[in-house]
């Protein structure tokens, strides 16, 4: 297999919001060292599209690898939009990687589909919430203490999301230190959390 066919695996990401999407894409450039231009269907149209293409063909042209194109919301894309991808990812010029909230085999041009596989992300299960809350006290706050019913609540109000869990764990115990306190209970929590990490 050459480099250049290794990288030829491009990936469908099925998923609710907030599930890590833009993440994981940006992980996989970076452990691929490939260059990474990421698009919003949402936000971009056809000019976005051609930038992509100029600056991947540069790419290409300079050191000879593709790039990692993260396409989200592709299904926002009209079918003919999504067929402007074809001719680059069969030539190798992307790897392409199209994040959607919706059913691909409905939203998504069926060329491009079949070119793809997919892969539906799911929420953090509550053990699996544990243990990356467990992670984050003990690498960014070993000196609190945060009782088991703080632990709950943050759980809960996280709803399987990763980033909304960090951030509650990141707001409220950089508040109890400064504040001098030694623990987090479940009562400072729903005082200081901000509404959006309470909804």
């Amino acid at each position: 297999m050459s480099d250049h066919d290794q990288f030829r695996i491009h990936l469908s990401l099925v998923s609710h919001t907030n599930i890590g999407k833009t993440t994981l894409a940006r992980l996989m450039a970076s452990a691929f060292d490939l260059p990474f231009i990421s698009i919003s269907a949402v936000l971009g149209g056809v000019k976005e599209i051609r930038d992509a293409v100029d600056a991947a063909k540069e790419t290409m042209r300079l050191t000879g690898r593709p790039t990692l194109l993260f396409v989200d919301e592709v299904h926002r894309f009209s079918k003919s939009q999504q067929d402007a991808f074809l001719p680059h990812v069969e030539s190798g010029l992307f790897v392409f990687v199209g994040a959607t909230t919706e059913n691909p085999s409905f939203e998504v041009n069926s060329a491009l589909l079949s070119r793809s596989t997919v892969y539906q992300l799911q929420s953090l299960k509550p053990e699996e919430s544990e243990v990356l809350l467990e992670r984050a006290l003990e690498r960014e706050f070993p000196k609190l203490s945060v009782t088991e019913d703080a632990r709950r609540v943050m759980i809960e109000l996280s709803d399987g999301d990763a980033r909304r869990l960090l951030n509650a764990v990141d707001v409220s115990c950089t508040m109890a230190l400064e504040r001098g306190m030694t623990e987090v209970d479940a009562g400072f929590l729903r005082k200081t959390l901000p509404a959006t990490l309470r909804r």
